[in-house]
């Protein structure tokens, strides 16, 4: 059978959710989720009753808003006027003797129409579809491109919220399904498929938010991004960040900073016995390895000895609605501070290798120097140690891009002239000297290796 897309739009009594999922032969993948953890029926409950408190206020200049017993019977009235208003025109709201003064017992009898009980709750609806948007571009999908519009949730029930669906998605909503009962009949479903009793469908979740490891200047290198379909696997090769290190910590991450210290702790764990060499040398594979259950695996290896250890986290998809959206919300309104900070790291990086690149290039090639062009790259070392101290924690990145540029130009120049000032190679030969410290100096690493990452924090 060919695939559909179908947009699941839940509206419950507090939380509203929308999801993108993709239907094949037995195959259910959630293509992305969005939401909004305050908003649903609850909310137009309250509106309904505020308008009640406002009303009885204007008919006998009784404040009721602060009287607890008054405002439970108001609130259980609103939510009979809503469910009314979703089959009927008009509803009466009657509370015999809702309190009373000097003057006597005081009732509340008030007409609400669904035209003013719309009008009333118009905002609370139009925020649903912001998330609806967010879900859909997550998806890379159009409105054109859903098949079906499935709705879940008492608060589906509502005329309002049945037409505002029908146009945003621009089709007619199924109600095939009942919206109280649909939650209940996935979760059985699930539950079937995660204990093996139901063998013939698949139920592909998404990871709700990215996955990461700190790596150096602090900055959360992502694996797993968010909304990645699970279960899933993914392995990338980290280096070591000083001559000699023996070992490396791994620190997974879980949100959307691009800092690791703003986002949540999964678990940390050390591999030791890395032999020693100088930075850049170690290949240590780090692989994320995540579950259908949403259960994380988590190993690092270094590929030289074999060496490997790993960590077990449970609960990395054991999230409420309101921690991810807190996390999306977080990283958005830091995105400016956040980019800044991590193009100052980032940049700092690039010259921290830069200058131990051209200090083994130097060391390894002293003989070759001539005194200009010693004295020339060691000035040029000096300022941009000097600026590297000045940087170290970031800092100005367009320092950094300046001093970066000037000692690669330096090393440049003296790499030039260590070259012209040898002699050629016999024919057929090769001159091997020093032809392994170009990579360090500012070269690619070999191998995709991602270059200097882990610190040692032992």
């Amino acid at each position: 059978t060919k695939e559909q897309l179908i947009a699941v739009f839940d509206m419950g009594g507090g939380t509203f959710d929308i999801s993108v999922l993709e239907v094949g032969d037995k195959v259910v993948e959630v293509v992305s989720t969005n939401g909004d953890t305050h908003l649903g029926g609850d909310d137009i409950d309250n509106r309904v009753m505020d308008w009640l408190v406002a009303e009885f206020k204007k008919d006998t200049s009784i404040d009721v808003s602060k009287d607890k017993m008054v405002l439970q019977r108001l609130k259980e009235a609103a939510e009979k006027a809503k469910i009314e208003l979703s089959s009927v025109q008009e509803t009466e709201v009657n509370l015999p003797y809702l309190t009373a003064d000097s003057t006597g017992p005081k009732h509340l009898l008030k007409k609400l129409s669904r035209a003013k009980f719309e009008q009333m709750i118009e905002d609370i609806v139009a925020r649903a579809m912001e998330p609806c948007k967010k879900a859909l571009s997550d998806a890379g999908k159009k409105v054109s491109d859903i098949h079906e519009v499935v709705l879940v949730g008492g608060s589906t029930r509502i005329p309002m919220v049945q037409a505002r669906v029908k146009e945003f998605f621009a089709k007619e909503p199924n109600k095939s399904v009942n919206p109280d009962e649909v939650v209940a009949l996935g979760a059985a479903v699930q539950g079937g498929v995660l204990s093996g009793d139901v063998k013939d469908i698949l139920l592909l979740d998404v990871t709700p938010l990215s996955l990461a490891i700190e790596t150096l200047g602090g900055v959360a290198t992502v694996l797993i991004p968010r909304n990645t379909t699970i279960p899933t696997r993914k392995s990338e090769t980290f280096s070591t960040a000083a001559d000699n290190q023996t070992s490396v910590e791994v620190h997974v991450t879980q949100g959307e900073r691009p800092m690791a210290k703003d986002n949540k702790t999964l678990g940390k764990f050390q591999l030791t016995g890395i032999p020693p060499a100088p930075r850049g040398v170690p290949q240590i594979e780090v692989t994320f390895d995540i579950d259908a259950n949403g259960i994380l695996n988590v190993a690092a290896k270094d590929k030289a000895t074999g060496a490997e250890r790993t960590i077990r986290i449970e609960a990395s998809s054991g999230l409420s609605d309101a921690d991810i959206k807190r996390a999306v919300e977080d990283a958005a309104k830091h995105e400016d501070e956040d980019k800044q900070r991590k193009d100052s790291i980032e940049a700092r990086n690039q010259l921290d290798t830069l200058v131990y690149g051209t200090q083994k290039l130097v060391k390894e090639n002293e003989a070759k120097l001539e005194g200009t062009d010693k004295l020339m790259i060691e000035e040029a070392l000096k300022e941009a140690e000097a600026v590297l101290e000045k940087n170290r924690e970031g800092g100005n990145p367009e320092e950094l891009r300046a001093a970066f540029e000037k000692l690669q130009a330096a090393a440049h120049k003296v790499a030039e002239a260590m070259y012209k000032s040898a002699s050629p190679p016999p024919e057929g030969g090769t001159d091997t000297t020093g032809g392994d410290a170009g990579g360090g100096a500012g070269g690619a690493p070999k191998d995709d290796v991602i270059d200097a990452e882990f610190e040692d924090k032992t």
